[in-house]
C-alpha cells in the first residue's frame, strides 16, 4: 500500500513538472553578425563602410558571410543564389560568387532563426560548411556534426546553385 502511494505521488509529481515545463524562446530577435570567413572575405549589409572606396563592409573574424554578397561584385564574378531549402527546423538558403568557374566566396542567405538554439547552430555550422565548400568547390562536403539538418539543406541549395551556373 505504502509503494502505492509513492507511486501515485511520484506521477502526479512528474507530471505537474512534466506541463509546467517552459521551452527557451528568445524574447528579442537575435542579431547575427556579419563578415568574412576567417577574414578572407567580406559581405554586404546595411551598415557598410567605405573605407578603402569599395564599400566593404566590417569584417568579424570567425563570423560567416549572411546576406546578399552580390552588390560588392569585382569583373568577372557572378552570383548565384540556390533554391530554397526547407529545412526540420527552418528554410536555409546560400549564394555563391564564382570567378573564371572557381567558386571564391558563399554567404548565407536565409537560415533558420526560430530559436537562439537555431541561430547558434548555424553560428557553429555555416562557417565549416562553408570552409569545406571553398575547398572541395563541389557540393560533395561533410555534414557538421550536431548540425545534420542544417548540413542538409546547405548542400541542398548549394547543389541548386551549381546546377543553375552550368
Amino acid at each position: 500500500m505504502r509503494r502505492v502511494i509513492l507511486a501515485v505521488t511520484g506521477t502526479i509529481a512528474g507530471l505537474v513538472a512534466l506541463l509546467s515545463f517552459r521551452s527557451h524562446v528568445p524574447s528579442a530577435p537575435v542579431a547575427v553578425t556579419t563578415g568574412g570567413s576567417g577574414g578572407t572575405s567580406s559581405s554586404s549589409s546595411s551598415s557598410s563602410s567605405s573605407s578603402s572606396g569599395g564599400g566593404q563592409t566590417e569584417v568579424v573574424p570567425g563570423a560567416f558571410p549572411q546576406g546578399s554578397i552580390a552588390k560588392n561584385l569585382r569583373a568577372g564574378e557572378t552570383a548565384v543564389d540556390g533554391k530554397v531549402a526547407n529545412t526540420a527546423y527552418g528554410p536555409v538558403q546560400i549564394q555563391l560568387i564564382e570567378r573564371s568557374g572557381k567558386i571564391v566566396k558563399v554567404a548565407v542567405l536565409v537560415q533558420p532563426t526560430n530559436t537562439l538554439h537555431d541561430v547558434q547552430i548555424g553560428e557553429f555550422a555555416f562557417p565549416k560548411l562553408i570552409s569545406e565548400t571553398l575547398a572541395a568547390q563541389s557540393s560533395k562536403i561533410d555534414a557538421v556534426s550536431g548540425a545534420t539538418y542544417t548540413s542538409a539543406g546547405y548542400v541542398k541549395s548549394l547543389q541548386s546553385a551549381l546546377d543553375k551556373r552550368s
